[in-house]
């Protein structure tokens, strides 16, 4: 049988379908923006966008992602570095309640002895302790080396509000003598800032770890 050729199909035939392999860059873009999506909404350290599409996804993946997966200022960052109890910032409204008031009759009985208290980190979102842990992964040059100045998001006790970073050094040196009046105890033998409310007013903290990788 001779097919007959035609330049053009008749007014009363369609035109063919655009075969499956003219139609794969679409697909291929479809699937690529999928899966960008996806990484973006459960892989905390990558950067996000204020994108809908991205929010979307986030919501879908987890109700609670817009809070506990921000970054920055409401991930917990603190913008010039120190801050005080007074201060509207996540990194202070998200303390616990208890540790926050230790701090603060600390610092109170502090002043006295004309040392000031600075608060340098409070509380994080895992999203921005992720973020700190890789970038202190780039620095050192391995999760190991890393772990030994920033915990990971599973075991910082700063993502619960149960941590403080304290400044400047003679703030630091004055709570290491006499945080344990008020409950409050270094924790790292490596991190003279790094307080937690570890014992009644009073008490005993207990031993130091060395780094926070152990």
């Amino acid at each position: 049988m001779v097919r007959q050729q035609l330049t053009q199909p008749p007014a009363h035939v369609s035109a063919p379908r655009a075969p499956w392999r003219d139609r794969r860059p679409m697909a291929v873009a479809i699937v690529g923006v999928t899966v960008l999506a996806a990484v973006f909404g459960v892989y905390p350290l990558l950067d996000r966008a204020d994108s809908p599409v991205i929010q979307a996804v986030d919501d879908a993946l987890d109700p609670g992602a817009s809070s506990s997966g921000a970054t920055g200022v409401e991930g917990g960052e603190i913008p010039d570095g120190v801050a005080t109890l007074d201060d509207d910032l996540p990194a202070i409204t998200g303390l616990d309640p208890a540790l926050a008031d230790a701090v603060r009759q600390a610092a109170a009985d502090a002043a006295a002895d004309d040392i000031d208290f600075w608060i340098t980190s409070g509380w994080r979102s895992a999203a921005y302790q992720q973020q700190l842990l890789d970038a202190a992964v780039r620095k050192h040059g391995s999760l190991e080396a890393a772990r030994r100045v920033v915990a990971t998001p599973e075991t910082s006790r700063h993502i619960g509000g149960k941590a403080v970073d304290i400044g400047p050094t003679e703030a630091d040196y004055w709570l290491i003598q006499h945080g344990a009046e008020y409950g409050l105890c270094q924790v790292y033998a490596n991190e003279i800032w790094h307080f937690e409310l570890l014992t009644e007013p009073g008490g005993t903290c207990p031993p130091m770890l060395e780094d926070s990788a152990g």
